[in-house]
């Protein structure tokens, strides 16, 4: 897997997205100070991103005890993920690569789904502290999991 290592700098980027029905730009670089959950999906709406993506909004508040944000990111546009965020009620951003800037540089394509389903952790200085790639079906690591991951790692 290409992508920034475990202790490297993660790639700052800048991709337009939706939090709460909050339409803006979202800068890996504005989290700065506070980890980071970096949640990179291959669409919007199917079985196995809603299963991790609803995962994320009903644990959510182990991310927000550990002090961490969320950013889910995909390929489909930020109308496509408004639609979808207002339907399930998601608390964190979904932000739109879909020009696939972002997915590359993070190492993430897929040939066969276009997006591999895959987390990276970044701490508070913007370093990569791990990351974890699941298989093409619903694979994820559950929020629970990624808290005690953020407390090891902060």
């Amino acid at each position: 897997m290409s992508g920034p290592e475990v202790g490297a700098l993660a790639p700052d980027f800048t991709l337009p997205g939706v939090q709460l029905q909050n339409r803006r730009d979202f800068s890996l670089s504005e989290y700065r100070g506070k980890p980071v959950v970096l949640a990179f999906y291959p669409g919007d709406a199917t079985a196995g991103c809603s299963l991790q993506l609803r995962s994320y909004r009903d644990d959510f508040e182990v991310f927000e005890k550990a002090g961490a944000v969320v950013l889910a990111i995909s390929p489909q546009s930020v109308d496509s993920h408004a639609d979808w965020s207002d339907r399930e009620g998601f608390p964190f951003a979904l932000l739109a690569d879909t020009d696939h800037k972002v997915i590359e540089s993070y190492g993430v394509r897929s040939a066969v789904v276009g997006v591999k389903r895959t987390v990276y952790i970044i701490d508070s200085q913007g370093i990569v502290q791990w990351r974890f790639t699941g298989g093409v079906r619903a694979i994820f690591k559950k929020p629970r999991h990624l808290a005690k991951v953020l407390k090891e790692v902060s």
